[in-house]
């Protein structure tokens, strides 16, 4: 395995440096004003905050933690059964009176396959260029325009395609018959769905976004309505990615209840989809946090990584071999109960990588920090891709856009991460 291990006090300055000598002067500013073209009328993602409030805090020890414990209720039940040692702190955000070294330039070396996707929201030619690298994994689309994602297939055959409808939220506490509220699901996407264009394109298609079980009553009938799902959709020729819990959920105790989607999943060749993010750094909730960059098999964490969890914990043991999609991820600082600054996606974070010694050249180092995320992907075989959010992010998510600064970041990366032969 190719060696990932960063000194993130001077590599996001020497990317950053390296890449625009890569691609000449004005490369950067030319990726920042390009527009899409033909845009279709842009979804509003419905996403909901993350909500990651422990019942303690998230352990930063290499050894892994029981995953069972007493849950909390309701809508803050998302970090329970975290234990209660104290998390790293973040360093004090003052300064180094000290020169900085000058960095020598390099650009991310070639490494074993990447796992790092895209959300993509709408449409955009710079989306193109990233898929032209051959090395994308997997694509999360709002944008399902027939002419767009059979695109998206010509171009990069191997990328695999999952879809979503913008549609309200469940309520699973009003869910009284889940195979009826299945039955409706179907009807409305359905007929989208087996379009002959998208059929032939989009590999699996998602239910609901980020349901929130506030106790495992409502977990069962989440499963029993995925479950009910799946086989209608099945029934249609179409495959389905279950779940899609947002970040730090649901209670890892919980999992035994949804047994019955996963089995029905697995029956029809079908994906469980989380959601990863962290803030302030990818890193937070690890044995990394917060300014590790070295990659061990063992490691898990209460954000990023937790998946690790449920697989060690609930899945493997039980021969439930399901493969995975993690249909977001990236910095969020709409988690809470976290450290750093209020912010949202990561350039809200710039100033504050900058004060903590990480580097001045924020982009860069978000790259590098997906890097990190991706080296640990690569570990596990069950992980088919992870969906950054977002490429042509729709209006009011602009700090998470992954299309301007970090364009060539990314493109760069991506371009020496080919699948294997």
């Amino acid at each position: 395995m190719t060696d990932h291990k960063h000194k993130s006090s001077v590599r996001p300055l020497s990317r950053r440096t390296a890449i625009q000598a890569l691609l000449g002067a004005g490369a950067l500013a030319a990726v920042g004003g390009c527009r899409s073209f033909a845009p279709s009328p842009t979804p509003t993602p419905t996403r909901t905050p993350r909500i990651a409030t422990p019942t303690g805090t998230p352990t930063v020890s290499s050894t892994p933690v029981s995953p069972l414990a007493t849950p909390t209720t309701g809508a803050t039940a998302t970090m329970a059964a975290s234990p209660t040692a104290s998390v790293t702190p973040y360093p004090t955000a003052t300064p180094s009176p000290t020169a900085t070294p000058t960095p020598t330039a390099t650009l991310f070396p070639p490494g074993p396959p990447s796992k790092l996707g895209l959300f993509i929201t709408r449409n955009d030619p710079r989306i193109f260029d990233l898929l032209r690298t051959g090395n994308v994994a997997l694509v999360k689309t709002l944008e399902y325009d027939p002419n767009f994602v059979t695109e998206i297939k010509s171009i990069s055959p191997t990328t695999l395609l999952v879809g979503r409808m913008d549609i309200p939220q469940v309520n699973l506490g009003e869910m009284t018959d889940p195979r009826a509220t299945a039955q409706a699901f179907a009807d409305l996407l359905l007929p989208v769905a087996t379009e002959p264009r998208r059929l032939a394109a989009i590999d699996a298609w998602e239910s609901f976004n980020e349901p929130t079980p506030s106790d495992q009553d409502q977990m069962s009938r989440l499963a029993e309505f995925e479950a009910h799902r799946v086989e209608l959709f099945a029934a249609a020729g179409i495959r389905s990615c279950i779940g899609n819990f947002s970040s730090g959920n649901p209670p890892l105790e919980w999992w035994p209840q949804f047994r019955p989607a996963i089995e029905a999943a697995i029956k029809h060749q079908g994906y469980l989809g989380l959601h990863e993010y962290g803030a302030p750094t990818m890193q937070y909730g690890t044995p990394q946090d917060p300014l590790g960059w070295d990659v061990n098999g063992a490691e898990e964490g209460w954000l990023t990584l937790r998946y690790r969890k449920v697989y060690r914990g609930f899945l493997q043991p039980n021969k439930l071999d399901i493969p995975l999609l993690l249909t977001e991820v990236g910095i969020d600082g709409l988690i809470t109960n976290r450290p750093g600054p209020d912010g949202k996606g990561w350039v809200d974070f710039s100033g504050f990588w900058d004060s903590l010694g990480m580097g001045s050249d924020a982009p860069g180092n978000y790259i590098e920090q997906l890097a990190w995320y991706d080296a640990h992907l690569q570990q596990d075989p069950y992980v088919i891709g992870a969906a950054i959010f977002a490429a042509a992010a729709s209006p009011g998510w602009e700090s998470y856009e992954l299309l301007d600064a970090t364009f060539p970041f990314l493109r760069q990366y991506l371009s020496v991460h080919p699948p294997n032969p």
